[in-house]
């Protein structure tokens, strides 16, 4: 049965895979991601909860070398607004809990520390992607297993290969262990 007081938006969503538990669950799940721009997002009435995930293509620490050239270029600062859009969100909304994703990498330059890091084989995916988690929400409980594919330089995530959505979308998919453990801690 579909639970109208309980509005998640999943900004940056891309695959909606974040939201899905909620979805699952009842929840009315507003997914906010390209075409759409969360920088022009009309705020909705009352939110339960907001999922972030804006584009780690220029803060991830995989991409670290080509970061010169992006802060001049104007990309660097186009990401950082859509990061913003997102915290403003945020800010008219007043969520329950509320929560900024994004790789090991620049963001914690302008958002300071994280609440907390995670990899996947924390939550029952068996391999690693150091992710960070700014926000106010409930930790998720973990569930580890043993990472079988482990990233790094010439890990599994690397070999996905060039620089297609379609790689981008396969390395930016939130891991189903941690967003389920994710909704368990915050429904």
């Amino acid at each position: 049965m579909l639970d109208c007081s309980k509005v998640i938006l999943d900004l940056c969503g891309g695959t909606g895979a974040w939201s899905e538990p909620y979805r699952r669950a009842g929840y009315l799940v507003k997914v906010v991601t390209l075409p759409c721009d969360v920088r022009l997002y009309e705020y909705p009435g009352q939110v339960y909860g907001v999922l972030a995930a804006p584009v780690c293509t220029d803060f991830s620490g995989s991409g670290a070398q080509y970061w010169p050239e992006k802060d001049l270029d104007g990309r660097t600062l186009a990401s950082i607004s859509i990061a913003d859009a997102c915290c403003r969100i945020v800010l008219v909304t007043k969520p329950k809990f509320w929560v900024l994703e994004n790789p090991v990498g620049r963001l914690r330059k302008w958002y300071g520390p994280p609440a907390m890091y995670f990899h996947p084989s924390d939550y029952g995916d068996a391999y690693t992607k150091k992710t960070c988690l700014w926000g106010d929400f409930n930790r998720p409980v973990p569930n580890p297993v043993e990472p079988v594919r482990v990233c790094s330089q010439g890990s599994w995530l690397m070999k996905l290969g060039g620089k297609s959505a379609r790689t981008k979308e396969l390395r930016s998919v939130t891991p189903p262990g941690f967003a389920q453990a994710f909704f368990e801690a915050n429904r």
